[in-house]
């Protein structure tokens, strides 16, 4: 095969010397795949293996679970510390979670990559992941309909929720005005006053596919705003 654009999401050890991990790809969607020796010491795939790094892979197997074989590094790892670090792990978290086995998401792949490019920079990081969320809804065709449930427009002086099962909003007193949501359905992620509520959207689409099980990373973040608040106190 010709080498595939990888990032990798998730990497745990595998037998005494291998490993199981989870790609994303850009013509293949999420790959399961077993690195064989990558564990070893001195191994060269050890190095070029990272989360956050454009990698060059190719893979053998017919079954769900590939066999990696070539590994080469495309460029150096983001560098992703503190807040820009978790928000990398969510990323990953959520998309290894999510996103079904080899289903083609090129426009995934894409907003990924640039949000590893936007992270390192705390002005950037709402923005690139409210979009990729969003790119990651639509891949799953469960992406928002800035609508009402009967497909009427929104009233810019109505406050409105996220309703699960219609996809739609609903008026509600407490919600996010009309004319709010308005501009995040023509895709004003980054405008001003607009990070809070897109990121209850997309998180209020994203709960139900999450189920129950809570993501680590979300935990992490808290107890890192926690701290920050101990130490402002």
């Amino acid at each position: 095969m010709t080498p595939q654009p990888a990032y990798l999401l998730h990497k745990r050890p595998y037998r005494e010397t291998s490993a199981l991990v989870e790609l994303l790809t850009l013509d293949h969607g999420r790959v399961r795949a077993v690195a064989r020796g990558v564990q070893r010491p001195g191994s060269r795939a050890r190095a070029t293996l990272q989360p956050f790094a454009p990698l060059h892979l190719t893979w053998s197997g017919r079954g769900e679970l590939k066999r990696l074989a070539l590994m080469e590094s495309r460029a150096p790892a983001a560098m992703l510390v503190g807040e820009g670090l978790l928000c990398g792990l969510y990323a990953n978290e959520l998309l290894a979670r999510l996103l079904p086995v080899e289903l083609p998401v090129g426009d995934v792949f894409a907003f990924y990559a640039a949000a590893l490019d936007a992270l390192p920079r705390p002005e950037g990081r709402a923005g690139a992941l409210r979009r990729l969320e969003f790119s990651l809804l639509e891949a799953l065709d469960a992406e928002p309909r800035f609508c009402t449930p009967q497909g009427q427009s929104l009233d810019p002086q109505t406050r409105y929720r996220f309703e699960s099962e219609t996809r739609a909003f609903v008026p509600e007193a407490s919600g996010i005005d009309g004319r709010t949501l308005k501009l995040l359905a023509g895709g004003d992620w980054r405008e001003a006053g607009l990070a809070g509520p897109a990121k209850a959207v997309t998180r209020a689409a994203l709960a139900p596919l999450l189920g129950s099980r809570p993501l680590r990373s979300r935990e992490w973040m808290r107890q890192l705003a926690e701290r920050r608040r101990a130490r402002q106190a």
